[in-house]
């Protein structure tokens, strides 16, 4: 049986200003390479490989996707054969040039390249069916790790320890966290949603899906252009950050939301007296990859 233990991740408190106050439950704490929402979306889809006749867990994402680097360092660290379905062909003779690719390969994840063409057809049946039948015994995680038993892990974020708050913060990428967050919360917190998409509207219906909970704030402000774009200001701000509080932000979701956090504090969005809790979903590794691209571009890096 592989173990996955019941976790409780710790608090940190930031500071206070205005009469509000500001802390980050520390999510990316929980393992240096499965660290954040990928370990509670991962638990119960682990378990459920496990407990069928499976010999592949498949998964999907971009070159430079957190899911994929979670997913390989779990099945480095559990014994499990993974393969990696990458959106882009132009990355085939490149693995060595992306950090990523390059660390999920060394973890023993097979990656298989398609066009983006091919990609946007990775939740249709019949690519699914000839995904199954090119590996047999296969278990398909979709891109992000988003399913019913993600979600179930993503419940698990909250806790007794965070009752005290009134307004919890987490940034989206497929909606499985926040949907996760939505059903464990009570019902007298409110729920603010920080998407990293540009047009992420869409992903309201997907949250809706797997939470009855509606009644989330939808905060599209601070996303910086779209998925993977970044400013000066925002690496300066995830740069003063680690600085001061000793919290390596990462630069496609909680970097941001936390720039966003910041600016409603200054706006007097929140009413006086009230306690702030941030989700740190982790992604840490993403910085190296990102750092690659600032590089190039002869910009300032992330610390």
């Amino acid at each position: 049986m592989i173990p996955f233990p019941q976790i409780q991740s710790r608090i940190q408190f930031l500071y206070s200003k205005k009469n509000v106050s500001l802390s980050i439950l520390r999510e990316d704490e929980i393992h240096p390479l499965i660290s954040g929402n990928k370990f509670r979306k991962l638990k119960y889809n682990i378990k459920e490989y496990e407990s069928g006749n499976y010999s592949t867990l498949i998964t999907f994402g971009g070159a430079y996707s957190n899911h994929i680097s979670a997913i390989a360092a779990a099945g480095r660290e559990f014994g499990i054969q993974t393969l990696g379905i990458i959106r882009g062909e132009e990355w085939v003779n490149k693995i060595s040039e992306n950090p990523t690719l390059q660390f999920a390969r060394d973890c023993g994840m097979e990656l298989k390249f398609i066009s983006r063409s091919d990609y946007r057809k990775k939740t249709e049946i019949e690519f699914l069916d000839r995904l199954k039948s090119e590996f047999s015994k296969s278990y398909i995680l979709p891109e992000g790790g988003t399913n019913p038993l993600a979600i179930k892990g993503c419940e698990e974020i909250l806790g007794n320890h965070t009752q005290g708050f009134d307004f919890i913060c987490v940034s989206v990428g497929t909606g499985g966290t926040i949907a996760g967050i939505l059903n464990s919360a009570k019902n007298s917190q409110k729920i603010l949603g920080f998407p990293a998409l540009k047009d992420a509207a869409y992903l309201k219906d997907e949250i809706k899906f797997y939470s009855k909970i509606s009644n989330f704030i939808w905060v599209n402000d601070f996303h910086f252009g779209g998925y993977g774009k970044v400013s000066e200001k925002l690496i300066d701000f995830i740069n003063n950050f680690k600085q001061e509080f000793k919290v390596t932000l990462d630069p496609i979701y909680t970097g941001k939301m936390l720039f966003g956090i910041e600016n409603l504090m200054q706006q007097n969005y929140f009413p006086k007296g009230s306690r702030i809790l941030a989700i740190h979903t982790g992604g840490i590794q993403g910085i190296e990859g990102m750092n690659q691209k600032l590089k190039k571009q002869n910009k300032a890096l992330i610390l």
